[in-house]
């Protein structure tokens, strides 16, 4: 029992820190309302965790949150296999997620990179790509940011170096922003 409440109260206590970047979770809900306002998308990618968190993100947005209301445009860059071992056999693991985004993406869109270290060099890659398409880009790091820091327009980073309270902070953060894009396009929930 000791255990699962220093673990719990671990947790808290990053929750309670994180409301210190409250601003870059509204600034980051603002630039996808932009884009979606517009016909745009927004295109997540991570690895591991990360990539699960890019599709469950993804999912949200063009499912539902918290009510029924029509698909906002959003997809992971994580999800077709074919095309991740295609371009990973061809070109190199750091150009799965650059390549798909060259295919797909459009100047508007937005690119999310969600990676604990802040250092996976196939979302700094895609970053590279993004700023060539004129693809807004977004963040979600652990403490410190790492090189997607200096890359991102916009970077969330969580007050964690702990992969697994990073994952935590950052679904939450991402579920936050559905909650505020949903309700600024259909109205809160009941």
């Amino acid at each position: 029992m000791k255990d699962i409440e220093k673990e719990l109260g671990e947790i808290a206590e990053n929750f309670t820190r994180l409301t210190g970047q409250a601003a870059v979770i509204k600034q980051i809900a603002e630039m996808w309302i932009e884009a979606l306002s517009v016909g745009n998308k927004v295109i997540f990618c991570g690895n591991g965790g990360s990539a699960a968190d890019s599709q469950h993100l993804a999912a949200e947005l063009m499912g539902r949150y918290k009510i029924d209301r029509a698909p906002l445009p959003a997809l992971a860059l994580t999800v077709d296999t074919s095309a991740l071992t295609a371009i990973g056999n061809d070109y190199g693991y750091e150009k799965v997620f650059s390549r798909q985004l060259r295919g797909i993406g459009a100047e508007g869109d937005v690119l999310v990179g969600i990676s604990t270290s802040g250092n996976s060099k196939n979302i700094l890659d895609a970053f590279d790509v993004a700023k060539e398409l004129g693809i807004r880009t977004a963040a979600f790091t652990g403490e410190g940011g790492g090189a997607m820091k200096e890359k991102a327009d916009l970077c969330l980073t969580v007050p964690s170096s702990v992969t697994n309270n990073i994952q935590e902070m950052h679904i939450a953060c991402g579920h936050i922003i559905c909650g505020l894009v949903e309700k600024h396009f259909f109205g809160s929930s009941k």
